[in-house]
This record gives C-alpha cells, sequence and structure tokens, in this order.
C-alpha cells in the first residue's frame, strides 16, 4: 500500500493556532516483492532474482538470448510495484557521462554573444541525464540501462562509482547530485562484449534460460489467451523442431514465435499447413518470422530437400 500524504498540525507562531497541513510524499514499502504479473510469465528463479537485487540493494544485470523478455521484465517490475520507470537505451556511441550530464558550451557560447541573460546562470546549460533524474526524484523507482554491451568496453567501468555510492560530482556547477532515493536497477546484455570483473561483482546476476514447452505455453496463453489447442500444439512442435536444427546462425526466440502466431491467426492459416502426415522436415508457412538471414533459410531449405529425397 502506497501512502500519498501526512497531514500534521502546524502552530503558527506568536497566534498559537493550529493549521492542518497535508505533506505530500510517496514510499513503498521496505519488504516489497516482486510476485510476477498478470501480463509477464516469470519464473520462480527469475522472480528470485529480482528480489534477491532489491534486498542486496545492488543492479540486477540480465543475460540472456535476445527475444527473452529481458528489457520487458523492468517495464513489469515497474509496474507491478507501482514505480515510475526511467530507460537509458545504449548505443555503439553512448558515453557514461551521457547518463549523468551534458554542459552545453555551444549554447551558452551562442547566448553570450547576443547578450542573453541566461549565460550567468550556468544550470541553464546543465543536460540532465537519466542518472541524474534518477537521483533527483521525490519518490523511488526503476531505472533501466539496456544493452549494455553495446557500448565500448570502458562504459561499465565508467559507472562503477556512480552505481554504487549514488552520487556524482558535477564540476561545472560544483555541486554533488546525491540518491534521494536508490532507484531499483536493471542492466541487460546480450553478451556480445564481456563485461569488466570490477562491474559484475558490484552486481547481481541471473541468465534467463529459454523457456521449456512447459513456460511457453504459459507466455503464449498470455498474449493469445483463445488460441486453438490443436493450433498451439502444431505450432509448437514445429517451432521446437526449428530450433532443434543444427547448424542455424539464430535459432528463432520467443518474441519471433509470437510474431509468427500472430500471423498465422491473421491469415487464418490451417491447421494441415503446419502438420506433417509422414513426420518429414517441412518448410512452415511464413517462415520468414521464424528465420531472419538467407543462410539459416538456405540451410533450412537443403535440410528439407534432402530430407524429401531420403523418402
Amino acid at each position: 500500500m502506497r501512502v500519498r500524504g501526512l497531514t500534521v498540525c502546524v502552530y503558527a507562531y506568536p497566534s498559537g493556532k493550529c493549521e492542518t497541513r497535508t505533506i505530500p510524499f510517496t514510499f513503498l514499502p521496505i519488504h516489497m516483492k516482486f510476485q510476477g504479473s498478470q501480463t509477464y510469465v516469470a519464473t520462480q528463479d527469475l522472480k528470485l532474482a529480482v528480489n534477491a537485487s532489491i534486498t542486496l540493494k545492488r543492479p540486477l544485470l540480465v543475460k540472456g538470448e535476445p527475444g527473452t523478455g529481458k528489457t520487458m521484465l523492468a517495464e513489469e517490475v515497474a509496474q507491478a510495484l507501482g514505480m515510475p520507470l526511467l530507460q537509458w537505451h545504449i548505443k555503439s556511441t553512448t558515453k557514461a557521462q551521457q547518463g549523468l550530464y551534458e554542459y552545453d558550451a555551444v549554447s551558452r557560447l551562442r547566448d553570450s554573444q547576443l547578450g542573453d541573460d541566461r549565460v550567468k546562470d550556468i544550470h541553464n546549460y546543465i543536460v540532465r541525464g537519466v542518472l541524474w533524474q534518477a537521483f533527483a526524484s521525490d519518490q523511488p523507482l526503476a531505472l533501466l540501462i539496456d544493452e549494455i554491451d553495446k557500448a565500448d568496453i570502458e562504459f561499465p567501468n565508467d559507472l562503477l562509482r556512480e552505481l554504487d555510492r549514488m552520487e556524482f560530482h558535477c564540476y561545472e556547477t560544483r555541486e554533488t547530485i546525491r540518491a534521494k532515493h536508490r532507484p531499483l536497477v536493471f542492466i541487460t546484455s546480450n553478451n556480445e562484449k564481456e563485461l569488466p570483473d570490477a562491474f559484475l561483482r558490484r552486481c547481481f546476476f541471473h541468465y534467463i534460460k529459454f523457456p521449456d514447452q512447459e513456460t511457453m505455453k504459459q507466455i503464449i496463453d498470455v498474449h493469445f489467451p483463445n488460441l486453438k489447442k490443436d493450433l498451439l500444439g502444431a505450432a509448437m512442435k514445429v517451432f521446437y523442431d526449428v530450433r532443434g536444427l543444427p547448424g542455424l546462425k539464430k535459432k528463432p526466440s520467443t518474441s519471433e514465435l509470437l510474431d509468427w502466431l500472430k500471423l498465422l491467426v491473421a491469415e487464418d492459416i490451417p491447421l494441415t499447413a503446419l502438420q506433417s502426415t509422414d513426420d518429414k522436415i517441412a518448410v512452415p508457412p511464413l517462415v520468414g518470422a521464424l528465420l531472419k538471414n538467407e543462410q539459416d533459410v538456405s540451410l533450412f531449405e537443403k535440410l528439407v530437400f534432402m530430407n524429401q529425397r531420403n523418402r
């Protein structure tokens, strides 16, 4: 339960009269726990990992195949706990300083040439980054640092102190910015680069395993609650058969399975198109939703051709 405000009695001096005022504030229970949500299927070990991160007050580093719901996890946890979510999506050109703040010296120089009075206050030219916004928030919130492995190798090291001590120094304004509330930090990685040991030591780590068939059925039921069981069973068999093919460069993920099912339903693909009477490999309809590069499509077609020749 969240408390929105506290009513207090304020004595006015020297009259001695009591005036009631409501002081607004927001906080979450100390022992908040993530129990999952109706729109996100979280396994027991994933829920334990989220709650361990909350208890330890350390960032949760989440790895796993692309499309396994790493980014969505932060969104669902924030919504389940009633917390705002700030997102910082990392690119190859992203620098750690951008997450703290940026000093717009060019705008200040231009304004000084135009005689603008704004130049007298340097705060007008400090652009707050996502971390500064999170630290300055008056209520607890969640912070997502998405795909941290896209940046250069020094990026995680440059954030060690800020994420550990929850503070940083702004040299232009000569002030230290400290977090009013420690944000719940989620960091995702696709394993494109190895992360430094010093950074890993400050995180709680969890690897999202690819869902087994039972978990996958629960995920599909969330998105397609009225899907016919026969179609679901046939689609699941085709999907896991495709994932099990040796030599694939990129195996289809959960998100690609959901896209494929959406197409099957939208195009009203008959059940017979997914079933093989002699249990031989066949190219499934709309295979472009599952296989995303020409090497895998070519490999799959060769396997189908070889399979048909052996009939």
